[in-house]
């Protein structure tokens, strides 16, 4: 009983910080936070192929990025088209892409599904550069005006103010969360883990490897279309740059090794050390990414376990040492 009211607690507590950080912080670090929030969902979708399912994806941007163009694109061409709709239709679009290429994705894996995936990134990246007439090309889709958050009959919020896209934003991507945290406690998410940990005994069992891992990507798809969506309406802009490249790919790989590789909540350590560091390493240098490069290799390295690999080492060491004394 005391352990649950120290969860509300803890929840609560977390609760009142997000909901009074903009007015704290101002504008330009909520719109920060919004950025760490979605790169969170992003590093998130990809350590549920990583680290729950055990294999490696060099395109997950495939599924963010077609989530961000498939939003830019029904904003621009779809008049009226709600908020929310625009949010699922980027969700829709990283899904549907997951289910055209699972017939072909879950019958590989290990580097064969890190190399089909590549292809398939750089594939599609190419097809948006080319396909200027749509895409926009290098100068990519921008200039999209962003709905209000409407329910019939009981509120109309104006999205384009900075708090409440900053809540907006923060509540559907905790709600994601959410919900890929309990999809990872339900059998499913078991059986996902036990792909990676012994297929062959599934096999044996009875269980569909196929069907499973087919599952496990639309559901990956989905939710990194989700926050490549909500990317979309934070930046206003959407081009090949910065959500198709290979570059987009790499930053949820980094975020989940930093993190914690088959935690859940490592990759959101893991986006929030990154997003801090980039903040602090801008205002002395440009070459980010090679600072970045520099921590990913040392914790490769020294820390294949990443932050929480760190912290559990500790408390099982303060857990000893506490029952020795």
């Amino acid at each position: 009983m005391r352990n649950k009211l120290y969860t509300w607690i803890q929840w609560l507590v977390v609760f009142i910080i997000l909901a009074v950080f903009p007015h704290v912080f101002g504008i330009y670090y909520a719109n920060f936070f919004v950025a760490f929030a979605i790169f969170s969902l992003y590093a998130v979708t990809l350590n549920l192929l990583l680290g729950y399912m055990g294999v490696l994806s060099f395109g997950h941007a495939m599924f963010f990025g077609t989530g961000a163009y498939a939003t830019a694109l029904a904003l621009t061409h779809i008049k009226g088209l709600p908020l929310l709709a625009a949010v699922l239709v980027g969700g829709l679009s990283g899904g549907l892409l997951a289910l055209i290429l699972s017939p072909l994705l879950v019958r590989v894996s290990g580097t064969a599904f890190a190399m089909l995936t590549l292809a398939f990134g750089q594939l599609i990246f190419i097809v948006a550069l080319k396909y200027r007439e749509v895409t926009g090309g290098e100068d990519g889709i921008g200039g999209y005006a962003i709905p209000p958050l409407n329910i019939p009959g009981v509120l109309s919020v104006d999205m384009t103010d900075k708090i409440n896209f900053y809540y907006f934003a923060v509540a559907v991507i905790a709600v994601c969360l959410l919900i890929l945290w309990f999809y990872t406690k339900t059998p499913f998410g078991s059986l996902v883990v036990g792909v990676r940990d012994n297929a062959m005994r599934l096999d044996y069992l009875g269980f569909n490897l196929p069907q499973t891992r087919a599952i496990n990507l639309i559901v990956c798809g989905a939710f990194a279309g989700i926050a490549g969506s909500v990317h979309a309406l934070l930046m206003k802009l959407v081009s090949t740059v910065g959500v198709l490249d290979a570059h987009a790919s790499f930053v949820p790989i980094m975020m989940a090794y930093i993190g914690g590789v088959g935690s859940f909540f490592g990759p959101i350590i893991g986006s929030g050390v990154l997003h801090l560091l980039e903040d602090l390493v801008i205002r002395f240098t440009e070459r980010i990414g090679l600072v970045n490069g520099a921590i990913f290799i040392l914790v490769v390295l020294y820390a294949p376990m990443g932050v929480v690999g760190l912290f559990r080492e500790a408390k099982e060491k303060w857990f000893d040492k506490g029952k020795a004394s």
